[in-house]
């Protein structure tokens, strides 16, 4: 029983580090020595140093992609919270729903925002030489994580 905690424990962190990248890091779109993320677009030299960052668009699908993966990472941070507190308060035999729940919704969350993004993206970047970053990746990568841990608590029952 004591693995099973830990294995859900360290999938759970390993989502929120996923989301906390994803969301943090500025690779959602790369090429031609541009690098963008949600938050702004920066150029680079050919040695890699960032010679100029400027803030993002401000167009609503983009305010709905950063509203989301925000979204994302504060349920996910919510429900490992919420894991420790039925940890130890829920009675025997008792699921762990409310975690789950929180779970689940990260994982609509980062799998909302990734969609939009993927849809909405040619309307900021016209230039096709552009391919899809590692956070961008990332994003998608959490979404089926998140919702398997989320399904993982809500089928998980209290031990003694």
């Amino acid at each position: 029983m004591l693995l099973l905690l830990l294995g859900i424990i360290v999938l759970h962190v390993a989502v929120l580090v996923l989301l906390f990248v994803s969301t943090i890091v500025s690779q959602w779109i790369v090429g031609n020595g541009h690098a963008t993320d949600l938050w702004q677009n920066c150029s680079t030299s050919s040695s890699g140093s960032v010679r100029h960052c400027f803030t993002s668009s401000a167009n609503e699908w983009l305010q709905s992609v950063q509203a989301t993966m925000i979204l994302s990472v504060i349920f996910s941070v919510l429900s490992l919270f919420l894991f420790f507190c039925q940890l130890f308060t829920l009675t025997k035999g008792g699921r762990f729903y409310l975690t789950g729940i929180f779970q689940i919704l990260a994982g609509l969350c980062v799998m909302s925002a990734a969609s939009i993004y993927t849809v909405r993206h040619t309307e900021w970047h016209l230039n096709s030489d552009y391919s899809y970053g590692f956070a961008y990746i990332l994003a998608w990568v959490a979404f089926p994580l998140a919702l398997l841990s989320g399904v993982i608590y809500v089928i998980l029952r209290k031990r003694e």
